[in-house]
Order: structure tokens, then C-alpha cells, then sequence
């Protein structure tokens, strides 16, 4: 046995390193519960800057530890000189990148280095940069370290093209660094802004100045770039299919310029004395600026939303005083004033007129498909046979049919809508656990289809029954509807949205899955509804119709709620207005 090295048991190997960790523990609860005391007196001197450092050290998410510091520093600029106060901040640098080491991703280090460098007296924005490139090379999605250098970028004024070309490098040689993408999407608009006049060339590109702010540029990029970044993504997804990255970054370069923020339609009716407005966006009418002038005059209105839910609203309505456009041998002319965007729309309701509008159409507006010139219609065409061919080589890429089902929606969604009904169904088989979502999308793209072929015909019917729907969207654009058919789909619910359906007269939503009716709300022109074969089971379910005054017919049969005792009885209490009630 002599000459052999003892070996400890597992036993006191773990007593070992159960009272070193107690000692440590103590030491460090020692030095943390110091650390409050300094704070709570109000001392702020080297030593306590001593102590939080070595706890920072081990634990740099200590956040108290971080605040207190930071008293400390702001406290040592008050009395020491500037270049003192210089060094105090370099040395809190140095300091700051030992915690990095400790932990990458360390939310207060980072933090605290972004204040310390807008503090330091003079900054090095050159070796944060440098820094940050050092960081992004160990971990390239590290967010903190994308925020903390946008950070320095605009701190430092370095120039948008240099920041592109940074992308670029990192790209190139990593296809799949999303956060690159990412940050190239801000880019490009700032550099490569879309001019107000259609199909116009890019601007001059901004090479000598700090990115602008985002406030005052569109957050589309011009069509020259655009194409460009067609030939880099697709250089990508052909590399690596499979990769998300340059699949999520096309679709942002598919996607459609924001909406013009203007007054879409201006809706008044003779019966109610109502007037009904529809925005490019949900504002709050109470506190843009709404002014509703009658035949010349300021008229002192309430506006409300469609819905209690609603403080920013698409549709907002307002009840005119009574007789002021009762007599139909008059007529009147309206003007809303949106004083906050200097816009306005004009009315006009005619002698012998009930009602009357004045609007821009969903097809006028391009709402649910990009305006394209004849060159990018043609770049999009060859992008789609090329994402063809790779969907022939790769069937069950998911991120290739998705993105064939956008490049289709771009350029022509109602001649290609039996392909994209095709292409969801796989996109289902092959990512059934986002099933729920493709289905949503269909819906979506489903509607404003609907909404384009009824636009098309001039017709205020919306009719899209039987078509698997699982979701409602885009009613603000149905403000003019007066008969819509939902019938035999897979909706489970009438959201509050629903309530911007101001003009609806009939709505048939027999065969659905419905047991919530919330946006059937205050409807003032609602005469039946139809609701066979849903699962209403409560009283409580239909209380939003008590809110329709017009109400005549209703249809219940097949839903839970007819098995009720005594319910037809509470529903004629509930809804007098109801003369036809079947149960």
C-alpha cells in the first residue's frame, strides 16, 4: 500500500465542497448585507465601490448592486475632476467586460455599460464598436450586444452604408444570423428610402451622415434596392432551404408599404341621424382632433367607438341633434375634419336620400396586395419559378410554401387563390403543429378576397360561406355591408370588431361553432339573425342582442341553449322586438 495516493470517498469529496460552498456563501452574504447598510446611510465611497465590484464580479445580475453603484459614480462626478472621473469610467469599462466574460447575455452588464459609456467625459466609440464586432464574432445572436451597439452607432454618427456593409460581412459568412437580417431591415430604409412618387428610382443614398430618425421616413425601401435584395435572399434559402432566417427577411421584402393615415369613409344616415367614420388605422377620436362641420356650421358631436372594448378604433360614430337631417326634402353636405393629419372628407346627403357615403375602395387603396410596376411584377414572377423549382427539389419545405403563397398573394391573389387553398392544405400535413395558424392565415387571405370580388361587383353583400373559416378580419372595410353570410364555417366567436358592421341588416352564420356573440353590439339597423346548428348554451350568450333596437328575426334551433326551461319566455323578455323567434 506504501507509494499510492489516497483516494477520498464520494462521501467527503461532497463534504468538502459542501463547506467550501458554505464559506463562500458566507463571504458573500457578508459583503452583500454591507453593501445595504452603505446604502441605506447614504455612503457613497471607494470602498463601497470596492465591495459591489467583487460581488458583481461572481454575480453580474445582481440589479440593487448595479443601482447602487451607480449612485456611487454619479456621486464621485461631483467631486472629483473631470480627468479623474475619466479614469473612474475607463477603469468601470475594463471592469464591465470581466462580467461579460462571466456571462455574455448579462442584462445588467450591458445595461450598465451602455450608461457609463453616455457618462464617460470622452468616449472611445471606436473600441465600443470594436467590442461589440468581438462579441457578435463568440455569439451572433446575442441581443443585448445588438441593442448596446445600435446604441453606439447612433451615439457615434457612424454612417448607415458602413453599418450595411457590417451586415453584409456578417451574411456572408453566415447565412442563417437572423439578428443580421434583422438590423438590415432598418437599415435599408434609411438608406434606400421608397419615394412618394410610384416606381420612381431610389434616392441618393445617405453616406456621410447618422442613420435618420425613423419618424420621418417611410418604412419601405425603394424598388431599384428592393430587387437587389431579392437576388441576396434567394442566394440564401437556396444555400440552406431549411434555414429561417432569410425565409422570415423575404417576407418582410414582400411586404406592403404602410397605409396612407387618412379618413377611408365618411357614412351618414338620414334615420338615425348618425354619422359613421372609418380611419386608415384605430385612432382615438376623442383625442386626434375630430371636427364635424354640418352645412358650414361646427356641429358639438360625442364621438364614441363601436364598442365599450374599443379606446382605438378603425370606425368611430356620433348621433346628430334631433331633426337635423330628419327631412328628407332637405338637403345636406358633411365635412369631417381630422385636424390632427390636416385631412378631411366631404358628404353629401341628397333630397329623398336615406343615407349616403363617400369612401375609397379596397381596390382603389391596394389594401391587401402591393402596387408593382412592370419590372418588379416581372422579378416576382421569376422569384415565384424559382421558389417552384425549389419546392419540386425540397415538397415539404415548409418556409418555400409559405413563401409561395406570398409571392402569389403580391401579384394577382384572386387569379392565383386555388393554388394558395392548395398550398395552405400542405403546409397543414407538413407543419400540423402550426395547423391553428396556417388556418388563421387562409381566413385572412380568404376575407380579402371576398372583399376585392365584392368591391368588384359594387355590391354591399359579403358573402363567404363554406370556406373553412376559423377567424374574422379586416371589418372595418365592411362598415357598408347590409347582409353578410358566414354560414357553415369554423368560427367559434362575433368578435367586438364585429360592431363596426354599422349598416348590417341580416346576418347568417348557421352551422359554425359560435358561442360567444360580444360584437353584435349596438348594430342599430340589425333585423335577423340566423344562428342555427352553433353552441350558444346561456341567456347570457345572447345579451349583446338586447342592444339591437331593430331586431325582428332570430333563429336558434340546434344550439344547447333551446334546451332551457322556460326559454322562450326569457327571450321574449329579453328581446321584445323579436316577432319571429324559432327555437
Amino acid at each position: 500500500m506504501h507509494g499510492r495516493v489516497k483516494v477520498k470517498s464520494t462521501a467527503q469529496q461532497e463534504e468538502e465542497k459542501r463547506k467550501e460552498r458554505e464559506k463562500k456563501l458566507k463571504i458573500y452574504v457578508a459583503a452583500r448585507d454591507a453593501c445595504f447598510s452603505k446604502r441605506k446611510e447614504g455612503i457613497w465611497d471607494d470602498e463601497a465601490l470596492q465591495v459591489t465590484q467583487q460581488l458583481l464580479s461572481s454575480n453580474p445580475d445582481f440589479a440593487t448592486l448595479w443601482n447602487y453603484r451607480r449612485e456611487i459614480l454619479m456621486h464621485l462626478e461631483t467631486v472629483r475632476d473631470e480627468e479623474e472621473v475619466q479614469k473612474i469610467y475607463q477603469a468601470e469599462l475594463s471592469f464591465l467586460e470581466s462580467c461579460l466574460k462571466v456571462n455574455p447575455k448579462s442584462y445588467g452588464s450591458w445595461h450598465h455599460r451602455g450608461w457609463v459609456s453616455t457618462r464617460l467625459p470622452r468616449p472611445d466609440w471606436a473600441r465600443e464598436l470594436g467590442l461589440c464586432d468581438r462579441c457578435l464574432s463568440l455569439d451572433d445572436r446575442n441581443f443585448h450586444c445588438w441593442d448596446y451597439r445600435r446604441m453606439v452607432v447612433k451615439m457615434s454618427g457612424v454612417p448607415v452604408d458602413q453599418e450595411l456593409a457590417f451586415t453584409d460581412r456578417l451574411i456572408g459568412s453566415n447565412f442563417s444570423n437572423y439578428s443580421s437580417w434583422h438590423y438590415r431591415s432598418t437599415l435599408l430604409p434609411l438608406l434606400h428610402p421608397e419615394s412618394p412618387e410610384p416606381h420612381s428610382p431610389c434616392r441618393e443614398p445617405r453616406r456621410a451622415s447618422p442613420p435618420p430618425s425613423p419618424q420621418t421616413h417611410s418604412h419601405r425601401v425603394c424598388e431599384e434596392q428592393l430587387l437587389k435584395e431579392y437576388e441576396l435572399v434567394q442566394n440564401a434559402f437556396f444555400t440552406d432551404p431549411n434555414d429561417q432566417s432569410a425565409w422570415f427577411y423575404y417576407r418582410w421584402l414582400l411586404g406592403r408599404a404602410e397605409r396612407e393615415e387618412m379618413i377611408s369613409c365618411v357614412y351618414v344616415s338620414r334615420d338615425e341621424e348618425r354619422v359613421a367614420v372609418a380611419f386608415s388605422r384605430p385612432v382615438n377620436a376623442q383625442s386626434v382632433g375630430l371636427l364635424l362641420v354640418l352645412d358650414g356650421q361646427p356641429q358639438r358631436v360625442e364621438w364614441r367607438s363601436v364598442h365599450p372594448r374599443f379606446k382605438h378604433s378603425p370606425v368611430w360614430i356620433c348621433d346628430l341633434p334631433p331633426g337635423t337631417i330628419s327631412d328628407v326634402t332637405n338637403e345636406h353636405n358633411l365635412t369631417v375634419h381630422w385636424t390632427e393629419k390636416h385631412t378631411h372628407r366631404d358628404c353629401a346627403l341628397y333630397t329623398g336620400r336615406s343615407e349616403s357615403w363617400c369612401r375609397d375602395s379596397a381596390t382603389d387603396q391596394e389594401l391587401f396586395r402591393s402596387e408593382l410596376s412592370v419590372e418588379k411584377t416581372s422579378v416576382l414572377q421569376s422569384e415565384l419559378q424559382s421558389c417552384n423549382q425549389l419546392q419540386e427539389l425540397e415538397p415539404l419545405n415548409k418556409w418555400c410554401l409559405l413563401t409561395i403563397i406570398l409571392l402569389m398573394r403580391a401579384l394577382d391573389p384572386l387569379g392565383y387563390e386555388k393554388e394558395t387553398l392548395a398550398h395552405f392544405q400542405t403546409l397543414k400535413e407538413v407543419d400540423s403543429m402550426r395547423s391553428a395558424y396556417y388556418s388563421d392565415l387562409c381566413s385572412k387571405f380568404m376575407i380579402e378576397n371576398t372583399i376585392l370580388k365584392m368591391e368588384y361587383a359594387e355590391v354591399r353583400v359579403f358573402s363567404i360561406s363554406d370556406k373553412n373559416l376559423t377567424t374574422l378580419c379586416h371589418l372595418d372595410q365592411l362598415l357598408l355591408v347590409t347582409h353578410i353570410n358566414l354560414s357553415s364555417n369554423q368560427l367559434q366567436r362575433l368578435p367586438p370588431q364585429f360592431a363596426m358592421l354599422q349598416c348590417l341588416e341580416v346576418l347568417e352564420a348557421d352551422n359554425n361553432s359560435i358561442d360567444n356573440l360580444e360584437g353584435l353590439f349596438h348594430l342599430p339597423k340589425l333585423e335577423e339573425v340566423l344562428l342555427k346548428n352553433n353552441q350558444i348554451s346561456t341567456l347570457a350568450d345572447l345579451q349583446p342582442l338586447a342592444s339591437c333596437p331593430k331586431l325582428k328575426r332570430l333563429d336558434l334551433r340546434g344550439n344547447p341553449v333551446t334546451q332551457t326551461a322556460n326559454i322562450e319566455s326569457e327571450l321574449t323578455e329579453l328581446l321584445p322586438s323579436v316577432t319571429d323567434l324559432q327555437l
